[in-house]
């Protein structure tokens, strides 16, 4: 089965005048359309390098990356991205910061005047199912952080993108409103359909979303480990507190404290 993501044999060096930067090496990893793969590993390993490869930000040094069986030469169009911090837009209300991809990427660029209040509704729609329903026209200084990142979701899905890249998204956010987002998260995965990598530090929430958890050593960043998640879908919060999952969080746990001794 061809891969929809292909990352192939894929190294990256950040050049400077103290020699640069190794941040990726001979770095190898698919999937499949439809997959959620996460992202783990110690501290400055190359996880979000690897999210700038993949989205077309920066070029690899060697080896290639392909989507949907096109090699990656500049910004994919077909990727939404969201990350720790919501960058949500203060002098926007909430329903202008999710149709701003609209205004920007190509084809809703072109009709996105003559087209603007099918755009609107799909929008509402949208924050409707995050449970941000009626919060359209409010202001991002009104919302708390956990309902920013609601809204920084939507964003990174209004123009229907095939891959959904997350660099750390829940990480600023309390525990408690941490796991309500991956529940937010799962079921919008579930109901559209769309690919996702995620990079993150958190064990637990990889184990819960992931179908594959890939995990990279120290820098330059190399593939150590690739685990399967063996917990049927849908998924309830509480398989987080069985101890097949615990099982599998110290697993991961434990190999990233080899990995980070080198």
């Amino acid at each position: 089965m061809t891969a929809f993501v292909d990352i192939d044999d894929v190294t990256l060096v950040y050049k400077g005048a103290s020699g640069g930067v190794h941040a990726l090496d001979r770095f190898s990893v698919s999937l499949q359309k439809g997959e959620f793969a996460a992202v783990v590993g110690p501290s400055g390993c190359g996880k979000s390098s690897l999210m700038k490869l993949v989205t077309g930000l920066v070029p690899p040094d060697f080896g290639k990356i392909q989507i949907a069986g096109d090699t990656v030469r500049g910004p994919v169009k077909m990727a939404g991205m969201a990350f720790q911090n919501p960058n949500l837009l203060p002098w926007r209300k909430v329903i202008d910061n999710v149709l701003l991809p609209l205004e920007i990427v190509q084809p809703h660029r072109s009709r996105f005047r003559r087209e603007k209040e099918r755009y609107r509704e799909e929008a509402k729609a949208l924050l409707a199912t995050v449970g941000l329903d009626g919060f359209a026209e409010r202001f991002p200084w009104e919302l708390s952080g956990g309902m920013q990142q609601r809204v920084s979701l939507c964003r990174a899905l209004i123009h229907s993108p095939a891959l959904l890249m997350l660099d750390e998204p829940f990480a600023a956010l309390d525990a408690f409103t941490r796991e309500e987002l991956w529940c937010v998260l799962r079921d919008l995965w579930q109901k559209i359909g769309f690919t996702v990598i995620l990079v993150t530090h958190d064990l637990r929430e990889a184990t819960f979303l992931a179908d594959r958890i890939h995990m990279m050593s120290a820098r330059p960043g190399r593939l150590v480990l690739t685990k399967e998640v063996p917990f049927p879908r849908p998924r309830p919060i509480e398989v987080c507190y069985e101890a097949a999952f615990t099982d599998i969080v110290h697993e991961l746990r434990a190999k990233i404290g080899e990995v980070r001794k080198g």
